[in-house]
């Protein structure tokens, strides 16, 4: 009986552990989420304000 109360105690601390994990995952999955937004936004303000134009740094080379 003690080798079960044992090893459910550990999958207990195992599932905690795990959740604690996901949960921290679903923060940063968020913030990157919304740092990734921005950016999108960031660049279409950029490319409507260009009208067309093109910057020279921001080509890539032929080969890619």
């Amino acid at each position: 009986m003690q080798d079960l109360e044992e090893k459910i105690a550990h999958l207990i601390r195992a599932v905690d552990d795990l959740s604690d994990t996901v949960a921290r995952q679903e923060t940063v999955i968020a913030l990157l989420n919304r740092r990734v937004q921005l950016l999108l936004e960031r660049e279409a303000e950029r490319e409507s304000t260009m009208d067309g134009q093109s910057v020279v740094g921001d080509s890539r080379p032929p080969h890619w």
